[in-house]
């Protein structure tokens, strides 16, 4: 008698799918940017707002009149004071969106790939049974829980020490929560564009600092289409709705008067963040990285 026995045979090791092997990079990675010497670069940029406000604040209570404007009108002097809503929008505008945001996009957003070539750790990663693409992208979700982490708390303190000054009752809950969500736009924008700066091109760096102090200045002082490819375009129309309603920020808004809708705004910089990020994958999976010696 024959006996015929069937075996079903299973591979012993399955790989995992995209969104598993991009959470298990991001675990993997959270903690190493955490504790990396970028992390101290970005601690000194947000500490610095933090300064200032504690710096005011210590002015307003030893009574300067550091908050204070005295105008003449119709042959009288007026004096106008800055509320504390107000000041922190300005410095949300200022210091945050200006400046922080697009900075941290670039030095982290280029460096997603570029350290791992750089450490000679790419390989490694690059030998599991996981696609290449999916390593970026825990790299970048990574990238945003360690920026949202360093940068949101310094906004709240900020928050605190500014926005009672001279008496003022305070903005509400709900701007503040305005102002964080519109933050961790720009770090998710900025750092999916400069994703995928520094999967393509040689020396990333150079060319997102480029973009940021260069480009996106000059798109944004001429009028024209040109600030539509920009990513600070796009955050300034979202700024109006997370700035408290103050006459002092008249002149401010009435700059940026051809800011695109709330709708727009939002619209796009979900566009820009999945497209490039979608690109900066693409270029992984099918870039041959080549180790110097």
């Amino acid at each position: 008698m024959n006996e015929t026995t069937t075996v079903n045979a299973k591979p012993s090791h399955v790989a995992p799918g995209f969104l598993t092997s991009a959470l298990r990079v991001f675990d993997l990675s959270l903690g190493e940017m955490l504790w990396s010497r970028r992390t101290i670069f970005m601690a000194l940029v947000v500490g610095a707002p933090v300064l200032i406000a504690l710096f005011l604040r210590v002015l307003v209570a030893l009574g300067a009149p550091v908050l204070e404007n005295t105008e003449t009108r119709n042959g009288a002097s007026q004096t106008i004071r800055m509320t504390g809503p107000a000041i922190f929008g300005l410095m949300i505008w200022i210091f945050y969106l200006r400046f922080t945001v697009p900075v941290l996009g670039v030095f982290y957003g280029t460096s997603l790939m570029a350290d791992e070539v750089e450490d000679k750790t790419i390989t490694y990663l690059f030998s599991r049974p996981i696609r290449r693409g999916a390593v970026l992208v825990g790299k970048f979700f990574a990238y945003l829980g360690c920026t949202i982490f360093v940068v949101l708390p310094s906004v709240v303190i900020v928050y605190l020490l500014v926005v009672p000054l001279q008496g003022s009752l305070g903005g509400s809950f709900l701007d503040l929560l305005k102002d964080l969500s519109l933050l961790a736009l720009g770090l998710a924008a900025y750092g999916a564009v400069f994703a995928f700066v520094g999967a393509k091109f040689k020396r990333p760096l150079l060319i997102g600092l480029v973009f940021i102090f260069g480009w996106e200045q000059a798109a944004l002082a001429f009028p024209g289409y040109l600030k539509k490819f920009t990513v600070a375009y796009y955050l300034q129309g979202l700024v109006p709705h997370a700035m408290p309603n103050d006459s002092t920020l008249s002149l401010i808004q009435g700059i940026f008067r051809e800011s695109p809708s709330l709708a727009g705004s939002l619209g796009w910089l979900a566009v820009i963040m999945i497209g490039f990020l979608a690109l900066a994958a693409w270029v992984v999976e099918r870039r041959e990285y080549v180790l110097e010696q």
